[in-house]
């Protein structure tokens, strides 16, 4: 096994060892390591805190969308990590998403819009396009994809795409509350939000929908640094190495992206990719140049010392698009 893979195995990260047996090394759920690992991740005491911390999703509002401490964000982080519905721990958090479901078809957040910004200031259950979509990658990654509540959702999320992919999107209760941008414009963090959902969906991996979506973020990344859409632009701060993947980031993008095969060959998405590689060490490893402050104590929340998770994400960015030789 190549040193780079070996230190990878050596983490104490039972969630790094076990993504990297299955994800990097092919190797079976079934197979004795696959299942030690996974075992140790699922009583790991920070992956309880996790859990924990995201059993509180319906009693703590999300007042700013990348707010990484926030239950949502944990969610996620937790299904990247590999929990899925038939993990005890998760079957409560999973069905409190599903069971708040709008009349749309959306999963719900409880929401706090000040009213300067078009909302009422209270709190409410309702969604918008840069939070539903969020809940259902949880869903989908988590492997409860044959609830027709999950259908409807992704029949509404696919409803809200157009030519240039997801535009600022919100729940009518909602009125005319819309993000800082033009309305005719895309958001950037909602095309990787629904994309990410979509490329858990099979039939949808090659669609128009998906390729329009993807399509909006190269563009956007061989644009000027500063062509902005609601905000996000492509600068210095996109370019930064961050994880849990909560905001728009060239971690974050680039994941998304690679997840989707008909894009694998693009020199856009390649020319991204090299940007990334252009962080590692001596050593082929990867520290994080930026952090949630929320996360510290975690190893892609430390700028000074190579992140196993950080490097385990790049490596498995590489292998999708048959660009890692160590594999």
């Amino acid at each position: 096994m190549p040193d780079l893979l070996q230190w990878l195995m050596n983490s104490n990260e039972s969630w790094t060892r076990y993504r990297t047996l299955v994800d990097l090394l092919d190797q079976p759920e079934d197979a004795s390591e696959v299942r030690e690992a996974r075992a140790q991740m699922l009583d790991h005491p920070m992956i309880r805190g996790l859990i924990n911390d995201a059993s509180s999703r319906g009693e703590q509002p999300l007042k700013r969308h990348n707010d990484a401490g926030h239950p949502i964000h944990k969610l996620a982080t937790l299904v990247d990590f590999g929990l899925r519905v038939e993990d005890q721990q998760m079957q409560p958090l999973l069905e409190t998403v599903i069971s708040n479901q709008s009349t749309q078809g959306a999963f719900q957040s409880v929401l706090n819009i000040p009213k300067a910004f078009g909302g009422s200031g209270e709190d409410m259950w309702t969604w918008v396009g840069c939070d539903a979509p969020v809940l259902l990658y949880v869903i989908l990654k988590a492997g409860n994809d044959r609830d027709l509540r999950v259908r409807a959702a992704v029949d509404h999320l696919v409803g809200l795409s157009s030519e240039v992919g997801w535009r600022c999107s919100a729940a009518p209760e909602l009125g005319k509350f819309r993000g800082p941008g033009r309305k005719s414009d895309p958001c950037p963090i909602a095309n990787v939000y629904s994309l990410k959902a979509l490329s858990l969906v099979p039939g949808l991996m090659d669609s128009p929908t998906a390729h329009a979506g993807v399509e909006m973020l190269l563009q956007h990344w061989e644009s000027p640094p500063g062509q902005k859409y609601y905000l996000f632009g492509v600068g210095s701060d996109f370019r930064k190495l961050k994880y849990p993947f909560v905001w728009y980031d060239i971690m974050h993008v680039a994941d998304v992206l690679s997840r989707f095969p008909f894009v694998h060959s693009d020199p856009r998405l390649q020319s991204m990719v090299a940007e990334i590689a252009q962080n590692a060490d001596t050593g082929g490893r990867y520290t994080a140049s930026s952090m949630y402050q929320t996360w510290k104590g975690w190893s892609f929340a430390d700028k000074k010392n190579p992140s196993p998770w950080l490097t385990f994400l790049v490596l498995r960015i590489q292998k999708r698009l048959g660009k890692n030789h160590l594999l």
